[in-house]
């Protein structure tokens, strides 16, 4: 039981350090993941339960849980901080060739800054700029 609370408490320290979303905040990587955590290590996990299909409507999918495995666990949050930090990032660096291609080298510069913009439109732009990719001035 002390080991669960342990992963929970990493986990929920991973999460509070993850950024939001700003292009689909309705859709939260947090919330997926607390989810998950809370079907996995809630008071329902902490007695040894068995999925039941008579309990379950006919019309629902219900995938049941594995066993509690810490060592996995502990494995899915280093793979939490490791996104956090960046650190495969930092291992493995992107030369300048790729980050600057020849056939366009502000390519990833605008693509940043597109997705920095697209959040901070009102409707009418946000139409008016999908219009503006079907329509070609060649």
């Amino acid at each position: 039981m002390a080991a669960k609370s342990v992963v929970f408490r990493h986990y929920e320290r991973a999460l509070a350090q993850w950024p939001v979303d700003a292009l689909r905040p309705q859709i939260s990587f947090q919330n997926v993941i607390r989810g998950r955590i809370e079907k996995q290590l809630g008071p329902a996990s902490d007695k040894e339960t068995s999925y039941d299909p008579s309990k379950e409507s006919k019309d629902t999918l219900v995938t049941p849980l594995k066993p509690y495995d810490e060592k996995a666990e502990m494995e899915q949050v280093n793979a939490l901080y490791s996104l956090l930090e960046n650190r495969y990032a930092k291992q493995y660096p992107l030369s300048e060739r790729t980050m600057k291609p020849l056939s366009k080298p502000t390519y990833y510069e605008d693509f940043i800054n597109e997705l920095e913009e697209a959040p901070k439109r009102s409707w009418l732009e946000r139409y008016i700029h999908s219009w503006k990719g079907f329509i070609r001035w060649q």
